[in-house]
């Protein structure tokens, strides 16, 4: 991997000429897409930039992140390009849509959503209180955790894939690599904010994900003026690996659609 000046760790994939950033969610590290969609994107002729920002300084909220993603897209000196968010990302993409739309063609928002719920806050009150108590979870506790969090009930009824998911959770708590129980502050309504956004944006909901329940993704794909959303059946928070075909073809139709933009354009606004 390559630094930017700042620090932050990148990948470059493809030798296409139209480049596309992929930001992660909490976590943050870039691996996460490349098994199933740098090969995909590719092969279709994209040029993929995967990054990571997971560490003990990792970004808990989206502006923290889209500062982060702005300093990496303008330290590339990339054209406008698409960007695809998952989760914190989304909602990072979301912020640089309103603060700097002159670095962006379009974006792929994924299990997003535009304001908190009671689930979330429950959410988020419960980690926080782990967080002061000093709790750490056993590993096969959080791996059971992540599991019900993350996937469909048709993947969890599916008992050679819940194995295989749970072994990789349960690796991912021991060798440290599982996001950290560092609860964000809430993510405020910025749903009427959206109205601004003004470059083409999909909204991917996965319809069994407990984490961003896909009607609040389908909500900010109605505050943003001609947003576009797409539900994916039987997928869970992390529906880009549970359903990868699904989600690919999803993605690629969306990028397929966006105007080419010219290496050599000028970022400023």
């Amino acid at each position: 991997m390559t630094r930017t000046p700042e620090g932050t760790a990148y990948a470059l994939h493809g030798t296409g000429e139209r480049p596309v950033v992929l930001v992660a969610g909490a976590g943050g590290t870039g691996r996460i897409w490349e098994h199933h969609q740098v090969p995909a994107l590719t092969a279709a002729g994209w040029r993929v930039v995967t990054f990571d920002h997971g560490s003990t300084s990792a970004p808990t909220d989206p502006w923290e992140l889209a500062a982060l993603t702005r300093e990496l897209v303008t330290s590339l000196a990339l054209p406008p390009c698409p960007l695809v968010g998952h989760s914190l990302g989304s909602l990072a993409v979301q912020e640089l849509l309103l603060t700097d739309p002159h670095l962006v063609s379009g974006a792929v928002l994924t299990a997003t959503r535009g304001r908190s719920d009671a689930v979330g806050e429950a959410l988020a009150r419960a980690e926080a209180a782990c967080v002061r108590a000093g709790t750490a979870l056993p590993a096969e506790f959080e791996a059971f955790v992540r599991l019900v969090q993350n996937l469909s009930p048709r993947t969890l009824a599916d008992e050679r894939a819940a194995t295989e998911w749970l072994d990789l959770f349960e690796l991912a708590a021991l060798t440290g690599r599982s996001p950290a129980l560092r609860p964000g502050p809430p993510v405020p309504d910025r749903l009427a904010e959206y109205a601004r956004i003004d470059v083409p944006v999909l909204v991917v909901g996965f319809a069994d994900d407990v984490l961003a329940p896909a009607p609040l993704g389908r909500e900010v794909a109605e505050a943003i003026p001609g947003g576009r959303y797409a539900e994916l059946a039987d997928a869970g928070h992390l529906g880009f690996l549970e359903r990868p075909e699904a989600f690919n073809t999803v993605l690629l139709d969306f990028l397929a659609t966006l105007a080419p933009t010219d290496p050599g354009v000028s970022r400023a606004p």
